[in-house]
């Protein structure tokens, strides 16, 4: 009895497993070449003045005639307020940006971009000999191109056992 049992054990751990396995393999390139883009922010206009021993009709902005056009700066009168005695004086304006005539937006696109105060400008990317393959076996190969481009190739390998 007691070697019945032991075969019988051996033959329970003789018994194979049973699993599903899985396996997906992906292969995949990724070409990118930068495009050309410029960011213009319009600068509005800025009036100071300060001084000692100086009497002033203080000048400043006057409003502009419409969306499109830059603040223009109204001049004071400043006069020495005891004659012979020093004095300080400074006055300073700074001119915005009005929008120039025929500047159309159409669908987000600003069709010819202003010249405002503040323009960042990048130059687009040149794809030169930029180059990406896969062949049939899932071998990739990538070739540099020229600035502003980039090229990612990835494999990636699942194993799924349940």
């Amino acid at each position: 009895m007691k070697k019945a049992l032991i075969a019988f054990g051996m033959l329970l751990m003789a018994a194979p497993a049973h699993a599903d396995i899985t396996t997906k393999l992906t292969t995949s390139v990724q070409l990118t070449v930068d495009a050309a883009a410029s960011q213009a922010t319009r600068l509005g206009s800025s009036y100071s003045v300060s001084g000692s021993n100086v009497s002033a009709t203080l000048g400043g902005l006057s409003a502009p005639a419409s969306a499109t056009d830059a603040a223009t700066m109204n001049a004071g009168t400043y006069t020495q307020t005891t004659a012979g005695s020093a004095f300080s004086f400074s006055e300073s304006f700074n001119g915005g940006d009005a929008i120039p005539t025929g500047t159309t937006v159409s669908s987000g696109v600003v069709g010819t971009l202003p010249a405002f105060g503040s323009v960042t400008t990048t130059a687009g990317g040149v794809a030169g000999s930029l180059a990406g393959t896969i062949d049939s076996a899932g071998t990739m190969s990538l070739t540099a191109g020229g600035a502003g481009t980039s090229a990612t190739g990835q494999f990636v390998s699942e194993i799924t056992i349940r």
